[in-house]
């Protein structure tokens, strides 16, 4: 039932954003629409993966962790579609000048191939394999921050917000860390 319910709440997004393109037909932009949802949606599910090891002791999710992340990944894949498939038209040229002309394309494209290892390497086999490689999250998240907050060319509140968010979460896992660390000692 938990499993039925996540898969529903995950999905919210991706309906919502599709009542509003197909539905009302009042977003102006339908490509920047595009980008902010499934930008924003990978990187909020993305951070919520890497904290749920961290609130297990109030909500065990633990064994949820993997669907949400290979959530995080498919909006993160749809987030690349949108640029791929509406913004470049197919357009590998283009794909690649845009890539290598702005720097937030590439971050962001850096922190999407780290994502494609993490979903491939996700399977109970292979992830015990690669375990230690997905700490490469941690990197990924921030590159896909920074590619956020430059792709936006401007800061916010709410970026502010974000960016605070982010530095509790990381202090948070190193003090995890380091308590796991001294209970092995």
């Amino acid at each position: 039932m938990k499993r039925v319910l996540l898969f529903i709440v995950l999905l919210l997004p991706l309906g919502f954003a599709s009542y509003e393109l197909f539905f009302l037909e009042n977003v102006k932009d339908p490509i920047k629409y595009i980008y902010t949802i499934t930008g924003a949606t990978a990187t909020v599910i993305l951070f919520a993966t890497i904290t749920i090891s961290l609130v297990k002791k109030w909500i065990n999710l633990m064994k949820y962790r993997r669907m949400i992340g290979l959530y995080g990944f498919f909006y993160a894949f749809l987030h690349f579609l949108n640029f791929f498939i509406l913004d470049a038209e197919l357009e590998i040229s283009f794909v690649i000048k845009e890539t290598l002309d702005k720097p937030f394309i590439y971050l962001g494209m850096i922190a999407f191939f780290i994502l494609i290892f993490m979903a491939i390497t996700s399977t109970k086999k292979l992830y015990r394999k690669y375990n230690s490689l997905h700490k490469f999250v941690y990197l990924a998240l921030v590159l896909i921050t920074i590619h956020f907050i430059m792709a936006q060319k401007s800061l916010s509140i709410l970026q502010f917000i974000y960016i605070i968010i982010i530095l509790v979460i990381a202090y948070c896992k190193l003090i995890d860390q380091i308590v796991k660390k001294n209970k092995l000692s």
